[in-house]
């Protein structure tokens, strides 16, 4: 497989130099592949679906062919995934596909795990360590320190924002030892991931240090995410003649988004065959996206804080990889989007608890109330020529070309619950009355020391910090 950059089509590197240096620091472009092969049909009409880690193993293997043998492949898709997502029926219509049941609870795992055997199994020659650099808005940093730990050749260094994280989210960054350490810079998240971009593109420190990335912007940790959707739509589309009676009904997948990495990897499962019609992007406050396909203007804008923080980015990276794959108005036929305020994501968790008895994040809470309100005549009154005013929450104004299917009452909806409701204890008890079940390995924890590094929002000060620590 051949990988190019997003801002210059004419570059053409393998899959190693696109995973080991995370982006092109030449442009400060990301990579993605030049095509998507399609997944063989036979294996996608499978009934019952195939288990999560043939699908895994079969959508991984042409993105590596010539690179990592299917021996050792396995081995690493063994090694990665000794979980699973789990697709929970809510109604007969909706579905909530967790995506918590990895080491550090949150959907990241998904993609870290994979990404770091396949950084290491690269690096294994090597005389030197490589430096991965991440920034996080929550979730990423734990499930990327957790992945990484003690993995041979690769030292790792996660920046987060000061405050501006849930306690136990803080917990899980600031208590690793060994290869990884976290930073506490201050500032918001759009300023963590500024110095980390900053750094790939330094000439002099690159001279210096091998680097890479482990957010999204990477490329072997976006793909490993289209795994769950192609799992998880087969999974929906084969259970749901006995569910909803609905025949070959038009899955809609419903895409709590930051910094649209995620959407990006279901984008990706779309192009390789997976039975999704269609996708919701459903953002907080920060609705940089949503804008954009509203009004056609693409405009970055500083962060804003909210209860859903994993999800408070102004400036989304894989916005390129959108904008490379599809033209905007390709975007609007196949994208529905929405937003809510820390208002409604709280009205949110109630009502999602209240009529179905579902404990959920608050990221999922706006994924949930998105298709609770589609499904309920929003789409309906949209294809009436009810327009929306995008400034305000709810449905934007634009209107799918799945949006028949959702009125003729054809469509089901899968909503991504990214994290375990746990991780955000106090903003789930305050809305539903109680506290969410912890997990253990959440819990065991909370009693390690706290060994986070204070970091100002200064490039040149995190940069000498770099050549003085690693």
């Amino acid at each position: 497989m051949i990988y190019t950059d997003t801002r210059d089509g004419s570059v053409k590197v393998d899959f190693k130099t696109a995973v080991m240096n995370g982006m092109n620091q030449a442009t400060g472009g990301l990579y993605i592949p030049t095509s998507f092969p399609k997944l063989d049909k036979a294996l996608i009409n499978k009934d019952p679906e195939p288990s999560f880690r043939v699908i895994a193993f079969e959508m991984a293997k042409p993105y590596v062919e010539g690179e990592i043998p299917d021996a050792d492949l396995s081995e690493i898709i063994a090694d990665a995934y000794p979980f699973s997502p789990k697709v929970v029926p809510l109604d007969s219509i909706s579905y909530s596909l967790e995506l918590f049941h990895g080491p550090t609870c949150a959907f990241k795992d998904f993609g870290a795990r994979f990404m770091a055997r396949v950084m290491s199994y690269f690096n294994r020659n090597e005389s030197t360590p490589l430096h991965i650099l991440v920034a996080t808005s929550g979730d990423t940093g734990s499930a990327v320190g957790s992945a990484f730990h003690n993995v041979p050749g690769l030292d790792v260094t996660i920046l987060y924002p000061d405050g501006k994280i849930s306690p136990l989210q803080e917990k899980q960054l600031s208590t690793f030892t060994g290869n990884v350490r976290a930073l506490k810079v201050k500032g918001t998240f759009d300023d963590c991931q500024k110095l980390v971009k900053t750094a790939f593109t330094d000439t002099e420190l690159r001279g210096k240090l091998r680097l890479s990335s482990a957010n999204s912007i990477n490329i072997s940790r976006l793909l490993p995410q289209s795994f769950y959707y192609m799992y998880s739509s087969l999974v929906v589309r084969n259970r749901s003649a006995i569910d909803n009676k609905i025949q070959d009904p038009a899955i809609i997948t419903i895409v709590p988004s930051g910094n649209f990495g995620n959407l990006t990897s279901g984008l990706i499962a779309k192009e390789m065959g997976a039975p999704i019609t269609g996708f919701v992007a459903a953002t907080n406050t920060n609705r940089t996206i949503p804008d954009w396909i509203a009004t056609g203007s693409y405009d970055a804008r500083p962060s804003v804080e909210t209860y859903a923080n994993a999800m408070d980015v102004g400036a989304p990276s894989n916005y390129e990889r959108i904008k490379a794959m599809y033209t905007l108005e390709q975007v609007r036929q196949l994208f529905a989007s929405y937003w809510l305020d820390n208002d409604g994501i709280m009205e949110a968790i109630r009502a999602c608890n209240n009529k179905t008895g579902y404990i959920i994040d608050p990221h999922g809470a706006i994924g949930w109330k998105a298709w609770e309100d589609i499904k309920n005549g929003a789409m309906e009154a949209l294809a009436n020529g009810n327009k929306n005013d995008y400034t305000k929450p709810g449905l934007t104004p634009n209107l799918p070309a799945w949006a028949s299917k959702v009125i003729d009452k054809k469509a089901v909806g899968m909503i991504l619950e990214t994290a375990s409701p746990a991780k955000f204890g106090s903003i789930v008890t305050d809305a539903i009355g109680k506290e969410p079940p912890m997990p253990s390995r959440l819990e065991e924890v909370l009693h390690l020391p706290d060994r986070a590094i204070p970091m100002e929002n200064d490039y040149n000060t995190f940069k000498d910090w770099l050549l003085a620590n690693l």
